[in-house]
């Protein structure tokens, strides 16, 4: 009879057609097929878990979540079964659930290899470290692997890492770990790189240098092969920790003999240098000066060193090494700073710079070369410094228009390199107006000859002029700014787009056009700017900022709401990929690697982008949905919104913007600061407190976003209303000690770079008054509580007051609609003008507009069973006074008057609609511009003019579908 091993179990052909249709996305066909085949066979548990994922998928968790707890009690242990429960509870985002799976199949199956592996890999998913350190212990046992030892050591360190108590880590989980690795390598049982990678950690993190030193010295250290010079870094960090500077030193003189360009280890030659120096360091007068060898101890060594390499350089029939010409700029630099004297440098700064450019000026790395040594010019050489390099730079003859261009492409590379350098050295800054038009008209015309070099380039490739384009805009951005002429913006748009049409990929062009646009008040042609970037994995919270500050402040809400789902959806399934790399990082033993994925989650989690992104998110969706498709306390349960928990972790928000990723040649007293830098956290930590109390408020107008705690204090009645209302009081309370320290904040109008970070909504909020607007409408639903308890007859201050709360925000809200009043987009002597701070001011009119409703939604809630039992009252003792309290009235007045606010708004904008539609964009003249780039530039403002329509039509019909709510507001 034939073997039967390789027979296929008759459950996979019958499930297969279930795995097939999940795979395909073809849920309902998927659950349709487990029905059937759970009526044959009610006893196949993964039929009914492929099932739950088929549920899960369309969205009905809880069925399939009890669905998976019917197969889990049965704890199985068939491989089909556990693995379907694992991606169900990790799709649920339930990782804990996959370890208790898994501890009761080990427990069915002690001896199984798989199980135990698998049940290590559950405990690292959620971090529990103990257990997993059994786990890796109890697997080694069964099978007696090396990997398994050391992911239990692992573990030991991971526990001493993640220890609130230092003391704790390293007087027991450290020198643990210590003894357990001291044991295999006495054994002689050390295998595999990563164990010793291991050990190197364990003892660093000790702070045992000497005992590291000799690891990575002995004989182990010659496992360290996967990284180039693996052990001389980890030698030289050593020395540094040590403090062994004539170890270091020579060690680095050693490693730069080999590789004069390996710029690591310069800065450790210079700083043991001038350690040495400050300790008067002299060699012994016989042996060696130290154990790497021969020592450099004074300046002048080291000079003759760099020197040699340089010598060496000169010497060469190939193309040098830029390493050693920056050295010895690096070395002026480091000397000039101790206060060396001056005729003791090794040579004039401007002349090794010019000689530093003839050598490299044709490779497009020479301008951050030499950027960050031109501190080292005084201010009267920057001309002569620029005048020198032109010498070098090889262009043709000069045209009609006084210009002359390269010839090759690394003529052009060495002329673009002066220009930056120029600007670099604040010399386009110093011109004046009709100075800085000529500068932009030369840039104009390298760029536009410089296309020719690239004319057979694929799509994806840069121009080689690119730069050019970059900095002309660079320029106009200087004349809109200085001047207040909206011109230069315009033709700065028109230029980019034309850059953008001759190079489709560059990254430049596309972040400008993103920022300008958004200046401007434009989000539509954004959108596509912002996709088109391709953001990869961290930059979506690195550069996120630049979509998400703008989306909702410009009107533009379905595409605000996009952004955040699309920042949203790279930290939630960060927070699932992480554990993805550390079970890969255990499997395949490179354990320096978890502490970074770790530090990394523990980054993204903290990020005060995340945090601002979930909040806007969650107040987009009222905005749009509350009480216009869901009621409040719908969109609310939907939301799972709390107003007694706070998610954002305020004491340890980390700012992880980029706010250098935009090109930028300003000189220093233009460029970003430390302080601006400080200020900006300052500030959208103060917006995002806001908004975040903001939030929470709404939650506590419903009964479903205020969770009850068991023990009922003694403020709270059964019902919880009582803790609910001093839950409010203190939300309101730190909402208004919020908006003053905000005040203060404000009133310091930090100016930032044009190209800095965005300033947040923050001053305009504040000066526009819907901050305080709207802090006044939650407080009503305080004094209506009182108003509650007191009933209806025996409150007439009260009410008097809650009047004056009326009134008072029907004239705030007139206020900020005024502001908002105005055109958008005007032709002016044949100009065109934008205001879109008008927009910006009309998007809070309809926010603070929207919580007044929903704080006069509450008012109603609680004056319709008042209004009724006062009148019952009266019908008994037949009272014929037959007027309305005063609350009442005021509140039917306020009701009224939204109404008509409401309706002034949607005609301010159809008015702006139409006069916006009017503006006839064609007949503009743009003076300066050839043909092609006046239709650039006009295709930039008819983005502009479409982005406002659009914005304007969905600020207006969100206003309309809250003008239609005030009908339920009728008590």
């Amino acid at each position: 009879m034939a073997a039967r091993g390789h027979v296929q179990d008759p459950n996979d052909r019958r499930l297969r057609p279930i795995y097939d249709y999940l795979d395909n996305g073809n849920n309902k066909m998927a659950i349709q097929q487990a029905d059937k085949l759970l009526k044959k066979h009610k006893d196949l548990h993964c039929a009914k878990v492929l099932k739950a994922i088929g549920l899960q998928r369309t969205g009905k968790q809880d069925e399939a979540f009890s669905l998976a707890q019917e197969v889990t009690t049965l704890e199985p242990t068939d491989d089909n079964s556990l693995q379907a429960l694992t991606i169900l509870y990790r799709e649920m985002h339930r990782p804990e659930l996959v370890t208790k799976l898994y501890e009761a199949a080990v427990k069915k199956v002690p001896l199984s290899e798989e199980y135990h592996s698998h049940l290590f890999m559950a405990y690292a998913r959620v971090g529990e470290y103990k257990k997993m350190q059994q786990a890796g212990m109890a697997l080694y046992k069964i099978v007696p692997k090396n990997p398994y030892y050391f992911w239990s050591v692992m573990s030991l360190v991971m526990q001493a890492i993640s220890a609130k108590d230092e003391k704790l880590a390293q007087t027991m989980f450290l020198p643990l770990a210590e003894r357990m690795v001291e044991k295999m390598v006495k054994e002689e049982k050390i295998e595999a790189e990563a164990e010793v990678q291991l050990y190197f950690m364990i003892l660093e993190r000790l702070g045992k240098c000497e005992e590291a030193l000799d690891v990575i010295r002995g004989p182990l250290g010659e496992k360290l092969t996967s990284e180039l010079q693996s052990r001389e870094r980890k030698c030289m960090m050593l020395y540094t920790r040590l403090e062994r500077w004539p170890e270091c030193n020579a060690l680095a003189q050693k490693l730069l003999l080999k590789n004069p360009d390996d710029w690591q280890f310069y800065p450790s030659y210079f700083d043991s240098l001038f350690h040495l120096m400050d300790q008067s360091w002299s060699p012994p007068e016989d042996g060696e000066h130290c154990s790497e060898g021969s020592v450099h101890h004074t300046v002048a060594e080291v000079v003759r060193f760099v020197e040699e390499r340089i010598k060496v350089e000169d010497e060469k029939d190939s193309r040098s090494l830029r390493g050693p010409y920056l050295a010895r700029l690096e070395l002026m630099h480091r000397l000039r700073e101790r206060g060396y004297p001056e005729e003791n440098l090794p040579g004039e700064p401007l002349d090794l710079m010019v000689q530093f450019f003839r050598k490299f000026g044709d490779k497009p790395c020479c301008i951050t070369d030499l950027k960050i040594y031109l501190h080292l010019l005084s201010p009267d050489q920057h001309v002569q410094f620029i005048n020198q390099l032109s010498e070098v730079v090889p262009l043709g003859e000069q045209g009609e228009d006084g210009f002359a261009f390269p010839e090759d492409t690394k003529s052009l590379q060495r002329h673009l390199c002066v220009c930056q350098l120029s600007r670099a050295l604040g010399l386009h800054h110093s011109l004046d107006v009709s100075g800085k038009l000529r500068l932009i008209a030369e840039l104009k015309a390298h760029y536009h000859h410089g296309l020719k070099f690239g004319s057979s380039a694929l799509k994806t490739e840069l121009q080689f002029s690119d730069m050019y384009c970059l900095m002309a805009a660079h320029v106009y951005i200087d004349l809109w700014t200085e001047t207040g002429d909206e011109d230069m913006v315009w033709q700065c748009l028109g230029l980019l787009e034309e850059g953008l049409s001759h190079s489709s990929s560059n990254a430049q062009f596309k972040l400008l056009l993103l920022l300008l646009y958004c200046r401007l008040g434009s989000f539509e042609p954004v959108v596509d700017l912002y996709s088109s970037l391709d953001a990869k994995h961290i930059q979506h919270d690195t550069i996120g900022f630049l979509l998400t500050r703008y989306a909702e402040s410009l009107g533009q809400f379905s595409a605000a709401s996009q952004s955040c789902n699309f920042s949203l959806r790279f930290f939630h399934s960060n927070q699932k990929d992480t554990s993805e790399y550390i079970i890969q990082a255990y499997k395949y033993g490179a354990f320096e690697k978890i502490p970074e994925f770790i530090a990394l989650r523990n980054r993204l989690n903290q990020s005060l982008h995340f945090a601002q992104v979930r909040t806007e998110r969650m107040l987009l969706d009222l905005y749009l949905e509350a009480d216009v498709v869901l009621s409040l306390e719908e969109s609310v349960k939907a939301m799972s919104l709390s107003s007694e928990e706070d998610d954002v972790p305020w004491d340890t928000l980390r700012d992880n913007r980029d706010l250098t990723v935009f090109t930028n040649w300003d000189h220093k007293q233009r460029q970003l600061t430390d302080e601006h830098r400080t200020r900006s956290m300052e500030e959208e930590t103060a917006w995002l407190r806001i908004r975040s109390l903001t939030l929470r408020l709404l939650a506590s107008l419903t009964p479903s976003g205020h969770a009850t705690s068991q023990q009922n204090s003694e403020m709270s009645n059964e019902n919880g209303v009582g803790d609910r209302s001093s839950l409010h009081r203190s939300l309101l309370s730190q909402l208004n000690q919020t908006l003053h320290a905000a005040a203060q904040i404000t009133e310091k109008q930090t100016q930032y770079p044009l190209l800095g970070p965005p300033s947040t909504r923050l001053a305009s909020a504040l000066s526009v008054g819907s901050c305080h607007c709207q802090a006044a409408a939650l407080q009503l639903s305080v004094h209506l509580q009182e108003l509650e308890s007191a009933g209806l007859d025996e409150s007439s201050e009260l009410q008097i007051q809650i009047c004056n709360i009326f009134k008072s925000l029907v004239v705030q809200l007139q206020e900020i609609l005024n502001k908002s009043k105005g055109d958008l987009l005007e032709m002016k002597e044949s100009k065109l003008k934008t205001q879109p701070s008008l927009l910006e001011n009309l998007v809070f009119f309809l926010e603070t507009v929207s919580i007044v409703l929903w704080s006069a939604s509450y008012c109603a809630k609680i004056l319709r069973p008042l209004k009724t039992s006062l009148q019952k009252k009266k019908k008994k003792k037949k009272d014929a006074n037959t007027s309305m309290p005063l609350v009442v009235c005021g509140y039917q007045e306020l009701t009224g008057d939204l109404q008509d606010l409401l309706t002034q708004a949607v005609e301010h904008i159809r008015g702006q609609e139409s006069g916006i539609t009017a503006l006839k964009l064609a007949s503009l003249t743009l003076e300066g511009c050839s043909r092609e780039e006046e239709s650039f530039t006009k295709a930039a403002m008819d983005k502009v003019q479409s982005s406002y329509l659009r914005s304007l039509q969905e600020v207006g019909d969100l206003l309309k579908k809250r003008a239609e709510t005030i009908k339920n507001l009728k008590i």
